[in-house]
């Protein structure tokens, strides 16, 4: 059956480009522990168009020290629609990227790689739109079915979806909630995996994506102190 929101041509649009950048989208072994990870997220005002995106790269040999950051203001004017985040997501994190001196060799997104409905949630957009290796780590599942992971840390079980293994449900922390992994661009799950496990020796978020969470919300809020943020998920 017809997708009944093909009736709005801005939707149609969208998903033909978000399957014309899909076509792109390249699934590989990241690079071998690499140094320098960087972390993306994006913050906005409840029901407003002005984001704020940040990146932080840190060292992951150094004990995650922060070697640079970038956090772009920008008013989005697409309107919201699930399934099409990253056309309001993607252009603040690419502002954001251009701005950085250091550059990571890999970027994990606050967001969904493959692990959506059309295989390009933001992560996976934000990959292709910068041509750089990226890594889908959300906190709640957007589409799919996994059995529950044991409780220890490194658990995991496949994230399926239509009978494909689209990401994975990761436990980061003994006892704590999965975070949903999966392949953004220039990525493979098994490396994605591991990264983000090696990026969280403390917390169940991903020292880079933490980081990036707490700057882009502190942007964000001194600018409208009294406004909650939220971040979205695709």
């Amino acid at each position: 059956m017809r997708d009944p929101n093909f009736a709005n041509p801005i939707y149609a649009a969208a998903v033909a480009e978000q399957n014309r950048l899909r076509s792109k989208a390249r699934v590989e072994a990241l690079p071998s522990a690499p140094g320098l990870v960087g972390g993306a997220d994006v913050s906005f005002n409840r029901f407003g168009t002005t984001f704020w995106g940040g990146i932080v790269v840190c060292d992951a040999q150094a004990g995650w020290r922060i070697v640079d950051e970038a956090v772009v203001r920008m008013e989005v004017d697409f309107p919201y629609i699930p399934g099409l985040l990253g056309f309001r997501e993607v252009p603040v994190l690419v502002a954001a990227w251009e701005r950085l001196r250091v550059r990571p060799a890999v970027l994990l997104v606050d967001a969904h790689g493959m692990a959506h409905p059309r295989r390009l949630g933001s992560a996976a957009h934000l990959g292709v739109a910068l041509d750089v290796p990226t890594v889908g780590c959300a906190k709640s599942r957007l589409c799919g079915e996994f059995a529950e992971p044991k409780a220890g840390r490194g658990a995991w079980a496949p994230l399926m979806l239509e009978g494909e293994v689209v990401g994975c449900a990761l436990r980061t922390r003994a006892g704590v909630k999965p975070l949903f992994v999966s392949v953004g661009h220039r990525a493979d799950l098994d490396s994605s995996r591991e990264l983000v496990l090696r990026c969280c020796p403390r917390y169940r978020i991903p020292e880079p994506i933490r980081l990036a969470h707490k700057t882009v919300n502190a942007a964000r809020l001194r600018r409208t102190p009294t406004e909650d943020a939220e971040s979205e998920l695709d």
